[in-house]
């Protein structure tokens, strides 16, 4: 015992409940800062955030040359938000940046069986109309601006940091952090927040990779990373709802 905690059954259960209350509180999930990757449209010509047509759905990689990312402008400032992973762990959504603070990223990878954008087909895509699903407690709902994805129903808010609406997905689509540069109006990704499926998508799909991005797959994106509109990235994107 220490000289300000003499020996006694009550400090004692005073450090005891302490302790416990300690271990309760949930695991704190960091921001994974990667190797920066500037955005950038044909030609490797920086983008701007000007060229973003609000509640259009834009795809690009990051962190690695394979795994999708969506990228919008939501046109509205996004708040942070404070986010939990499937296994517990706690980590902060940043929001939105650009001039209205309503440019967001988020990796296109399903987090409940992986479905993700491919030129072939996409199964999860960003739906500016209204849509219908069910949400956690399977009650009917109806929402605009939403990300759904058609192979089991989830559907998730990007307006708060890709949270869970509804379907099976266990946990909110990992956020891609985002750095606005005044001085040419552009910007880059600079890491992950969230709940990270990319060993799990490398393992799953690693011969399809493989085939579309050549043995290379799993290397980072390098210094920048190509935009372009969903709906030219993917020439069947499925709708459901």
């Amino acid at each position: 015992m220490t000289a300000d905690c003499p020996g006694n059954r009550r400090c004692f259960l005073k450090a005891g409940g302490l302790a416990l209350a300690m271990q309760a509180l949930p695991a704190l999930a960091t921001p994974h800062a990667r190797t920066p990757a500037r955005l950038v449209g044909r030609g490797q010509r920086p983008l701007t955030t000007a060229e973003l047509v609000p509640d259009e759905a834009y795809v690009f990689h990051y962190p690695y040359v394979s795994t999708p990312c969506f990228l919008l402008d939501l046109g509205e400032p996004l708040e942070p938000a404070e986010l939990r992973t499937e296994d517990g762990q706690v980590y902060t959504w940043p929001g939105g940046v650009g001039p209205r603070r309503s440019i967001v990223a988020f990796s296109a990878i399903c987090s409940h069986r992986m479905s993700h954008p491919a030129p072939s087909v996409s199964f999860i895509n960003y739906r500016e109309e209204r849509v219908r699903y069910l949400d956690k407690a399977e009650q009917e709902r109806t929402e605009a601006g939403v990300i759904y994805c058609c192979s089991e129903r989830s559907v998730f808010d990007p307006r708060h940091g890709a949270r869970v609406l509804g379907g099976p997905a266990p946990q909110p689509l990992a956020a891609v952090t985002l750095a606005y540069h005044e001085d040419g109006d552009g910007l880059t990704a600079t890491g992950t927040a969230g709940g990270a499926l990319f060993e799990r998508f490398f393992e799953r799909f690693g011969m399809r990779l493989m085939l579309s991005h050549g043995p290379r797959y799993q290397e980072p994106v390098g210094e920048w990373s190509r935009v372009r509109p969903a709906a030219d990235f993917s020439s069947n994107q499925m709708r459901c709802g």
